[in-house]
Protein backbone atom coordinates (compact mmCIF):
# COMPACT_ATOMS: atom_id res chain seq x y z
CA UNK A 1 0.00 0.00 0.00
CA UNK A 2 3.11 2.39 0.30
CA UNK A 3 3.44 3.31 -3.35
CA UNK A 4 -0.50 3.45 -3.45
CA UNK A 5 -0.59 5.03 -0.52
CA UNK A 6 1.91 7.91 -1.34
CA UNK A 7 -0.28 8.55 -4.69
CA UNK A 8 -3.35 9.20 -2.72
CA UNK A 9 -1.69 11.40 -0.19
CA UNK A 10 -0.27 13.58 -3.53
CA UNK A 11 -3.76 13.79 -4.69
CA UNK A 12 -4.97 15.35 -1.63
CA UNK A 13 -1.97 17.49 -1.53
CA UNK A 14 -2.99 18.56 -5.43
CA UNK A 15 -6.45 18.88 -3.92
CA UNK A 16 -6.01 21.30 -0.96
CA UNK A 17 -3.55 23.34 -2.98
CA UNK A 18 -6.12 23.87 -5.81
CA UNK A 19 -8.52 25.10 -3.04
CA UNK A 20 -5.57 27.15 -1.63
CA UNK A 21 -5.15 28.58 -5.09
CA UNK A 22 -9.22 29.43 -5.92
CA UNK A 23 -8.94 31.39 -2.47
CA UNK A 24 -5.97 33.13 -3.32
CA UNK A 25 -7.69 33.92 -7.30
CA UNK A 26 -10.99 35.09 -5.26
CA UNK A 27 -8.42 37.68 -3.18
CA UNK A 28 -6.76 38.52 -6.09
CA UNK A 29 -9.74 39.64 -8.24
CA UNK A 30 -11.18 41.40 -4.91
CA UNK A 31 -8.33 43.42 -3.99
CA UNK A 32 -10.64 46.79 -4.88
CA UNK A 33 -14.19 45.41 -3.71
CA UNK A 34 -15.03 47.89 -1.13
CA UNK A 35 -15.60 46.54 2.10
CA UNK A 36 -14.23 42.29 1.75
CA UNK A 37 -13.15 40.28 3.89
CA UNK A 38 -10.34 37.72 2.10
CA UNK A 39 -10.11 33.94 2.44
CA UNK A 40 -7.26 32.63 4.00
CA UNK A 41 -6.70 28.60 3.40
CA UNK A 42 -5.99 26.29 6.55
CA UNK A 43 -4.52 22.85 5.66
CA UNK A 44 -4.87 20.08 8.25
CA UNK A 45 -3.68 16.26 8.45
CA UNK A 46 -5.08 13.51 8.51
CA UNK A 47 -3.16 10.53 9.65
CA UNK A 48 -3.37 6.82 7.83
CA UNK A 49 -4.11 3.75 9.36
CA UNK A 50 -1.36 1.89 11.48
CA UNK A 51 0.86 1.11 14.45
CA UNK A 52 0.14 1.92 17.72
CA UNK A 53 3.17 3.66 17.99
CA UNK A 54 4.70 6.76 15.98
CA UNK A 55 7.58 4.53 14.15
CA UNK A 56 4.85 2.46 13.19
CA UNK A 57 2.82 5.01 11.43
CA UNK A 58 2.94 6.95 8.22
CA UNK A 59 2.19 10.48 6.89
CA UNK A 60 -1.17 10.63 6.37
CA UNK A 61 -3.21 12.95 3.75
CA UNK A 62 -4.55 16.39 3.85
CA UNK A 63 -7.45 18.44 3.28
CA UNK A 64 -7.73 22.20 3.52
CA UNK A 65 -10.45 24.47 4.83
CA UNK A 66 -11.18 28.11 4.21
CA UNK A 67 -10.20 30.99 6.75
CA UNK A 68 -12.47 33.66 7.44
CA UNK A 69 -10.90 37.17 8.31
CA UNK A 70 -13.60 38.90 8.92
CA UNK A 71 -12.28 40.84 12.52
CA UNK A 72 -9.39 42.30 10.02
CA UNK A 73 -9.54 45.63 8.93
CA UNK A 74 -9.05 46.92 6.10
CA UNK A 75 -7.50 50.08 5.31
CA UNK A 76 -10.11 53.61 5.29
CA UNK A 77 -9.65 56.27 2.90
CA UNK A 78 -11.24 59.22 2.62
CA UNK A 79 -13.96 60.28 -0.16
CA UNK A 80 -16.31 63.50 -1.10
CA UNK A 81 -19.17 61.61 -1.02
CA UNK A 82 -21.25 62.65 1.94
CA UNK A 83 -23.30 59.38 2.25
CA UNK A 84 -19.83 57.36 2.51
CA UNK A 85 -19.15 56.05 5.41
CA UNK A 86 -16.81 53.27 6.73
CA UNK A 87 -16.26 51.33 10.17
CA UNK A 88 -13.57 51.93 12.75
CA UNK A 89 -13.51 49.02 14.84
CA UNK A 90 -15.83 45.82 14.89
CA UNK A 91 -19.36 45.85 13.40
CA UNK A 92 -21.42 45.67 10.14
CA UNK A 93 -24.33 47.91 8.74
CA UNK A 94 -27.41 45.92 8.66
CA UNK A 95 -28.85 45.83 5.33
CA UNK A 96 -31.40 44.41 2.83
CA UNK A 97 -32.69 43.49 -0.11
CA UNK A 98 -35.33 44.48 -2.46
CA UNK A 99 -37.68 42.36 -3.41
CA UNK A 100 -39.72 43.99 -6.12
CA UNK A 101 -40.55 47.03 -7.40
CA UNK A 102 -44.10 47.96 -8.50
CA UNK A 103 -45.35 50.93 -9.70
CA UNK A 104 -41.71 52.82 -9.32
CA UNK A 105 -42.28 51.72 -5.35
CA UNK A 106 -39.86 49.45 -3.90
CA UNK A 107 -40.98 46.63 -1.48
CA UNK A 108 -38.04 44.70 0.44
CA UNK A 109 -37.27 41.24 1.20
CA UNK A 110 -37.99 39.76 4.90
CA UNK A 111 -34.40 38.95 5.09
CA UNK A 112 -31.20 40.51 7.21
CA UNK A 113 -27.73 40.92 5.72
CA UNK A 114 -24.65 42.30 7.05
CA UNK A 115 -21.90 44.16 5.48
CA UNK A 116 -18.61 46.29 5.92
CA UNK A 117 -19.04 48.00 2.22
CA UNK A 118 -20.17 51.49 3.00
CA UNK A 119 -20.85 53.11 -0.46
CA UNK A 120 -24.15 54.03 0.05
CA UNK A 121 -25.84 56.60 -2.23
CA UNK A 122 -29.28 57.84 -2.16
CA UNK A 123 -31.71 56.55 -5.05
CA UNK A 124 -34.42 58.74 -6.81
CA UNK A 125 -37.14 57.29 -3.96
CA UNK A 126 -35.21 58.41 -1.07
CA UNK A 127 -33.28 55.03 -0.09
CA UNK A 128 -29.71 54.55 0.43
CA UNK A 129 -28.37 52.00 -1.62
CA UNK A 130 -24.82 50.46 -2.03
CA UNK A 131 -22.78 49.56 -5.11
CA UNK A 132 -23.71 46.01 -4.57
CA UNK A 133 -27.50 46.49 -3.97
CA UNK A 134 -28.06 46.40 -0.55
CA UNK A 135 -30.24 49.24 1.19
CA UNK A 136 -29.18 50.45 4.58
CA UNK A 137 -31.66 49.66 7.70
CA UNK A 138 -31.31 51.94 10.66
CA UNK A 139 -33.72 53.59 13.31
CA UNK A 140 -36.15 56.10 12.98
CA UNK A 141 -35.56 59.49 14.90
CA UNK A 142 -38.24 61.35 17.19
CA UNK A 143 -38.23 64.98 15.54
CA UNK A 144 -38.98 66.13 18.72
CA UNK A 145 -36.11 64.62 20.90
CA UNK A 146 -33.92 63.01 18.24
CA UNK A 147 -33.86 60.00 20.35
CA UNK A 148 -34.31 56.47 18.35
CA UNK A 149 -37.89 55.11 17.78
CA UNK A 150 -38.67 51.65 18.37
CA UNK A 151 -35.49 48.93 18.30
CA UNK A 152 -36.84 47.35 14.84
CA UNK A 153 -34.30 49.06 12.16
CA UNK A 154 -35.95 49.69 8.97
CA UNK A 155 -34.88 50.28 5.68
CA UNK A 156 -33.99 54.30 5.84
CA UNK A 157 -35.65 57.01 3.70
CA UNK A 158 -35.17 60.48 3.35
CA UNK A 159 -37.93 61.95 0.92
CA UNK A 160 -38.42 64.72 -0.59
CA UNK A 161 -40.83 66.43 1.52
CA UNK A 162 -40.11 70.26 2.54
CA UNK A 163 -39.33 70.98 5.97
CA UNK A 164 -42.29 73.22 7.60
CA UNK A 165 -41.83 76.84 8.24
CA UNK A 166 -41.09 77.61 12.50
CA UNK A 167 -42.57 81.01 13.94
CA UNK A 168 -40.22 83.01 15.50
CA UNK A 169 -40.51 82.24 19.61
CA UNK A 170 -37.18 83.63 21.02
CA UNK A 171 -34.91 86.42 20.44
CA UNK A 172 -31.34 86.17 21.52
CA UNK A 173 -30.14 89.38 22.02
CA UNK A 174 -26.80 90.97 22.85
CA UNK A 175 -25.36 94.24 23.14
CA UNK A 176 -23.14 96.78 24.78
CA UNK A 177 -24.83 100.48 24.80
CA UNK A 178 -22.30 103.25 25.38
CA UNK A 179 -22.52 105.50 28.05
CA UNK A 180 -22.12 108.59 26.48
CA UNK A 181 -23.57 108.00 23.24
CA UNK A 182 -23.19 110.01 19.83
CA UNK A 183 -26.00 110.26 17.44
CA UNK A 184 -26.38 112.69 15.04
CA UNK A 185 -27.83 115.60 17.48
CA UNK A 186 -25.43 115.60 20.16
CA UNK A 187 -24.10 117.80 22.63
CA UNK A 188 -21.01 117.88 23.85
CA UNK A 189 -21.96 118.96 27.54
CA UNK A 190 -24.93 116.41 27.85
CA UNK A 191 -25.03 112.54 27.97
CA UNK A 192 -28.55 112.01 26.03
CA UNK A 193 -28.89 110.71 22.63
CA UNK A 194 -32.60 112.29 23.08
CA UNK A 195 -32.41 116.00 22.87
CA UNK A 196 -36.29 115.95 21.85
CA UNK A 197 -38.33 115.35 24.65
CA UNK A 198 -41.66 114.63 22.64
CA UNK A 199 -39.70 111.36 21.25
CA UNK A 200 -38.40 110.17 24.11
CA UNK A 201 -41.23 107.27 25.63
CA UNK A 202 -43.89 105.94 23.70
CA UNK A 203 -43.97 105.16 20.22
CA UNK A 204 -42.64 107.41 17.59
CA UNK A 205 -44.88 108.90 15.29
CA UNK A 206 -43.76 109.32 11.32
CA UNK A 207 -43.77 112.96 12.39
CA UNK A 208 -41.05 112.15 14.43
CA UNK A 209 -39.29 109.82 12.59
CA UNK A 210 -36.02 112.08 11.67
CA UNK A 211 -35.89 113.59 15.61
CA UNK A 212 -35.94 110.35 16.44
CA UNK A 213 -33.23 108.66 14.24
CA UNK A 214 -31.31 111.26 14.39
CA UNK A 215 -30.93 111.01 18.20
CA UNK A 216 -31.04 107.58 19.12
CA UNK A 217 -28.49 105.01 17.95
CA UNK A 218 -28.60 101.28 15.93
CA UNK A 219 -29.35 98.55 17.98
CA UNK A 220 -28.90 95.97 15.20
CA UNK A 221 -31.14 93.94 13.08
CA UNK A 222 -32.39 90.52 11.99
CA UNK A 223 -35.04 88.88 10.12
CA UNK A 224 -37.49 86.97 12.14
CA UNK A 225 -40.44 84.51 10.62
CA UNK A 226 -44.41 84.14 11.16
CA UNK A 227 -46.09 81.18 11.09
CA UNK A 228 -46.03 80.42 7.57
CA UNK A 229 -42.68 81.46 7.03
CA UNK A 230 -43.02 85.09 5.94
CA UNK A 231 -39.64 86.68 6.89
CA UNK A 232 -40.08 90.03 8.74
CA UNK A 233 -36.86 92.45 9.31
CA UNK A 234 -36.96 93.60 12.76
CA UNK A 235 -34.55 96.70 13.33
CA UNK A 236 -33.80 97.81 16.67
CA UNK A 237 -32.80 101.37 18.09
CA UNK A 238 -31.88 102.73 21.34
CA UNK A 239 -32.85 106.24 22.96
CA UNK A 240 -31.91 107.98 26.47
CA UNK A 241 -34.81 108.19 28.39
CA UNK A 242 -35.92 112.07 29.07
CA UNK A 243 -37.50 113.35 31.63
CA UNK A 244 -40.73 114.74 30.37
CA UNK A 245 -40.94 117.46 33.29
CA UNK A 246 -37.29 118.79 32.71
CA UNK A 247 -36.39 117.71 29.79
CA UNK A 248 -32.92 116.45 31.02
CA UNK A 249 -32.14 112.67 30.12
CA UNK A 250 -32.53 110.63 33.25
CA UNK A 251 -28.80 108.77 33.45
CA UNK A 252 -27.91 105.23 32.85
CA UNK A 253 -31.69 104.90 31.04
CA UNK A 254 -32.81 103.69 27.63
CA UNK A 255 -35.97 103.11 26.02
CA UNK A 256 -35.87 99.75 23.57
CA UNK A 257 -37.61 100.11 19.89
CA UNK A 258 -38.65 97.90 16.84
CA UNK A 259 -39.02 99.67 13.61
CA UNK A 260 -42.99 99.41 12.39
CA UNK A 261 -42.26 99.03 8.41
CA UNK A 262 -44.53 101.57 8.04
CA UNK A 263 -44.11 105.24 7.14
CA UNK A 264 -47.52 106.30 8.35
CA UNK A 265 -48.60 106.51 11.69
CA UNK A 266 -45.92 104.97 14.38
CA UNK A 267 -42.97 103.86 12.87
CA UNK A 268 -41.08 103.05 16.04
CA UNK A 269 -42.75 100.64 18.40
CA UNK A 270 -42.09 101.18 22.26
CA UNK A 271 -41.13 98.20 23.44
CA UNK A 272 -39.62 98.96 27.24
CA UNK A 273 -37.08 100.65 29.25
CA UNK A 274 -33.83 99.19 30.62
CA UNK A 275 -31.86 101.01 33.94
CA UNK A 276 -28.18 99.90 34.09
CA UNK A 277 -25.99 100.40 37.63
CA UNK A 278 -22.54 102.05 37.98
CA UNK A 279 -21.00 98.94 37.16
CA UNK A 280 -22.83 98.83 33.51
CA UNK A 281 -25.27 95.92 34.35
CA UNK A 282 -28.45 95.36 33.74
CA UNK A 283 -30.02 96.54 37.10
CA UNK A 284 -33.82 97.07 36.27
CA UNK A 285 -36.83 96.78 33.41
CA UNK A 286 -39.69 98.25 32.50
CA UNK A 287 -42.66 97.20 30.30
CA UNK A 288 -43.26 99.19 27.09
CA UNK A 289 -46.10 99.68 24.94
CA UNK A 290 -45.62 96.78 23.43
CA UNK A 291 -43.32 95.10 25.64
CA UNK A 292 -43.96 93.20 29.44
CA UNK A 293 -40.45 93.03 31.56
CA UNK A 294 -39.50 90.18 33.40
CA UNK A 295 -36.47 91.43 34.94
CA UNK A 296 -36.03 88.25 36.58
CA UNK A 297 -35.57 86.07 33.55
CA UNK A 298 -33.88 89.23 31.89
CA UNK A 299 -36.43 89.00 29.23
CA UNK A 300 -38.80 91.40 27.32
CA UNK A 301 -42.56 89.23 25.77
CA UNK A 302 -44.53 90.75 22.93
CA UNK A 303 -47.58 88.75 22.46
CA UNK A 304 -48.16 89.96 19.06
CA UNK A 305 -45.73 92.15 17.09
CA UNK A 306 -46.75 93.64 13.54
CA UNK A 307 -43.91 94.60 11.04
CA UNK A 308 -44.69 95.75 7.67
CA UNK A 309 -48.49 93.92 7.97
CA UNK A 310 -46.83 90.45 9.08
CA UNK A 311 -47.75 89.58 12.48
CA UNK A 312 -46.04 87.11 14.52
CA UNK A 313 -47.40 86.34 17.92
CA UNK A 314 -45.60 85.88 21.22
CA UNK A 315 -41.85 87.10 20.59
CA UNK A 316 -39.29 86.54 23.39
CA UNK A 317 -36.19 89.27 23.37
CA UNK A 318 -33.92 87.80 25.81
CA UNK A 319 -30.95 89.38 27.54
CA UNK A 320 -30.49 86.55 29.66
CA UNK A 321 -26.69 85.83 31.01
CA UNK A 322 -26.25 89.28 31.32
CA UNK A 323 -26.06 90.21 27.31
CA UNK A 324 -27.12 93.22 27.80
CA UNK A 325 -24.73 95.87 29.37
CA UNK A 326 -23.65 99.78 29.33
CA UNK A 327 -19.84 99.91 29.61
CA UNK A 328 -17.71 102.83 28.36
CA UNK A 329 -17.70 102.82 24.37
CA UNK A 330 -15.16 105.60 22.77
CA UNK A 331 -16.90 105.57 19.33
CA UNK A 332 -20.83 106.10 21.08
CA UNK A 333 -22.07 103.14 19.40
CA UNK A 334 -23.63 100.23 20.33
CA UNK A 335 -21.09 97.93 20.41
CA UNK A 336 -20.82 93.35 20.67
CA UNK A 337 -24.08 93.29 18.58
CA UNK A 338 -25.56 89.94 18.24
CA UNK A 339 -28.72 88.88 17.19
CA UNK A 340 -30.01 85.79 16.87
CA UNK A 341 -34.09 83.62 16.36
CA UNK A 342 -35.27 80.26 16.51
CA UNK A 343 -37.29 80.46 13.69
CA UNK A 344 -37.13 79.85 9.86
CA UNK A 345 -39.46 79.94 6.70
CA UNK A 346 -40.09 76.51 4.59
CA UNK A 347 -37.03 74.80 2.84
CA UNK A 348 -36.64 72.08 0.17
CA UNK A 349 -34.28 68.87 0.67
CA UNK A 350 -31.16 70.10 -0.50
CA UNK A 351 -29.03 67.05 0.86
CA UNK A 352 -28.06 63.96 2.85
CA UNK A 353 -25.21 63.19 5.27
CA UNK A 354 -23.48 60.83 7.56
CA UNK A 355 -22.27 62.31 11.01
CA UNK A 356 -19.82 61.16 13.00
CA UNK A 357 -22.02 59.93 15.34
CA UNK A 358 -24.00 57.97 13.16
CA UNK A 359 -27.01 59.78 12.13
CA UNK A 360 -28.71 60.47 8.76
CA UNK A 361 -28.46 64.11 8.26
CA UNK A 362 -31.35 66.01 6.06
CA UNK A 363 -30.35 69.33 4.89
CA UNK A 364 -32.73 71.80 3.77
CA UNK A 365 -32.87 75.27 1.03
CA UNK A 366 -33.64 77.48 4.77
CA UNK A 367 -30.08 76.14 6.07
CA UNK A 368 -31.92 73.81 8.61
CA UNK A 369 -30.94 70.56 9.04
CA UNK A 370 -32.56 67.48 10.41
CA UNK A 371 -31.10 64.12 11.69
CA UNK A 372 -33.77 61.52 10.73
CA UNK A 373 -32.00 58.01 11.07
CA UNK A 374 -29.77 56.81 13.80
CA UNK A 375 -27.54 53.98 12.19
CA UNK A 376 -26.82 50.79 13.88
CA UNK A 377 -23.67 48.51 13.99
CA UNK A 378 -24.66 45.00 14.41
CA UNK A 379 -22.03 42.45 16.45
CA UNK A 380 -21.69 38.86 16.78
CA UNK A 381 -20.46 36.33 19.02
CA UNK A 382 -18.72 34.54 16.08
CA UNK A 383 -18.57 36.53 13.22
CA UNK A 384 -16.16 33.94 11.88
CA UNK A 385 -19.11 31.70 11.45
CA UNK A 386 -21.15 34.21 9.78
CA UNK A 387 -22.45 33.35 5.61
CA UNK A 388 -20.92 34.93 3.13
CA UNK A 389 -23.40 36.15 0.81
CA UNK A 390 -23.03 37.76 -2.62
CA UNK A 391 -21.89 41.78 -2.69
CA UNK A 392 -19.42 41.72 0.29
CA UNK A 393 -21.94 40.79 2.75
CA UNK A 394 -22.60 38.09 5.19
CA UNK A 395 -25.81 36.76 6.57
CA UNK A 396 -26.15 35.41 10.25
CA UNK A 397 -26.06 32.03 11.18
CA UNK A 398 -26.97 29.47 14.73
CA UNK A 399 -22.65 29.40 14.74
CA UNK A 400 -22.21 33.06 14.44
CA UNK A 401 -25.05 33.94 16.90
CA UNK A 402 -27.61 36.60 16.65
CA UNK A 403 -26.43 40.68 15.81
CA UNK A 404 -26.41 42.66 18.77
CA UNK A 405 -27.20 46.42 17.61
CA UNK A 406 -26.26 48.14 20.87
CA UNK A 407 -22.81 48.28 20.70
CA UNK A 408 -19.81 48.35 17.72
CA UNK A 409 -16.98 50.58 16.70
CA UNK A 410 -17.16 54.00 15.04
CA UNK A 411 -18.76 55.50 11.92
CA UNK A 412 -16.69 57.72 9.70
CA UNK A 413 -17.95 59.45 7.43
CA UNK A 414 -16.89 60.31 4.04
CA UNK A 415 -14.98 57.42 4.32
CA UNK A 416 -14.75 53.96 2.98
CA UNK A 417 -12.73 50.63 4.01
CA UNK A 418 -11.34 48.87 1.39
CA UNK A 419 -10.42 45.15 0.98
CA UNK A 420 -8.18 43.75 3.08
CA UNK A 421 -6.89 41.39 0.68
CA UNK A 422 -3.29 42.75 -0.57
CA UNK A 423 -2.10 41.85 -3.52
CA UNK A 424 1.51 41.42 -2.54
CA UNK A 425 0.52 38.83 0.00
CA UNK A 426 -1.62 36.98 -2.13
CA UNK A 427 1.27 36.77 -5.45
CA UNK A 428 4.06 35.56 -2.22
CA UNK A 429 0.83 32.74 -0.99
CA UNK A 430 0.50 31.96 -4.97
CA UNK A 431 4.26 31.33 -5.13
CA UNK A 432 4.49 28.54 -2.34
CA UNK A 433 1.34 27.25 -3.69
CA UNK A 434 2.35 26.81 -6.91
CA UNK A 435 5.78 25.07 -6.11
CA UNK A 436 3.78 22.85 -3.54
CA UNK A 437 1.69 22.07 -6.26
CA UNK A 438 4.55 20.83 -8.65
CA UNK A 439 5.69 18.85 -5.77
CA UNK A 440 2.77 17.05 -5.20
CA UNK A 441 2.70 16.40 -9.08
CA UNK A 442 6.15 15.32 -8.51
CA UNK A 443 5.10 12.49 -6.30
CA UNK A 444 3.14 11.16 -8.66
CA UNK A 445 4.95 10.69 -11.31
CA UNK A 446 7.54 9.54 -9.06
CA UNK A 447 5.63 6.74 -7.47
CA UNK A 448 4.34 6.03 -11.46
CA UNK A 449 8.01 5.22 -11.88
CA UNK A 450 8.11 3.21 -8.93
CA UNK A 451 5.05 1.51 -9.98
CA UNK A 452 6.39 0.47 -13.78
CA UNK A 453 9.68 -0.57 -12.21
CA UNK A 454 8.08 -2.98 -10.15
CA UNK A 455 6.00 -4.54 -13.31
CA UNK A 456 9.32 -4.56 -15.12
CA UNK A 457 10.32 -7.58 -12.50
CA UNK A 458 7.39 -9.23 -13.55
CA UNK A 459 8.49 -9.16 -17.30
Amino acid sequence: MGIYGAINTAVSGLTAQATALENISGNVANSQTTGYKRLDTTFSDLVSGGGYTQAAQVSGTTTSTSRATNTIQGDITDVDVDTYMAINGEGYFVVTRASDVVDGSTSFAEETFYTRAGDFERDQEGYLINGAGYYLQGFPLDPETGNPIGDAASVIRVENQPLAASATTTIDYQANLPRIPQPKDYADTDASALLNASVGAGNVADTNNQDFLDSSISGGSISIYNQNGTAMSVEVRYAKTVNEDTGVPVEDTWNMYIGTGEDTGDTWYNVGEVTFDGAGELSSMTDGIIGTADFANENFTIPSLTIGGTTVSNVEISFGGGALTQYSDADGTASSVSLDQDGFAAGELVGVAVDESGRVIASYSNNQQRPVFEIPLATFEAEQNLQRVDGAAFAATSSSGDPDLTGGGQIRSNKLELSNADIADEFSKLIITQQAYSANSKIVTSADEMLDSALNMVR
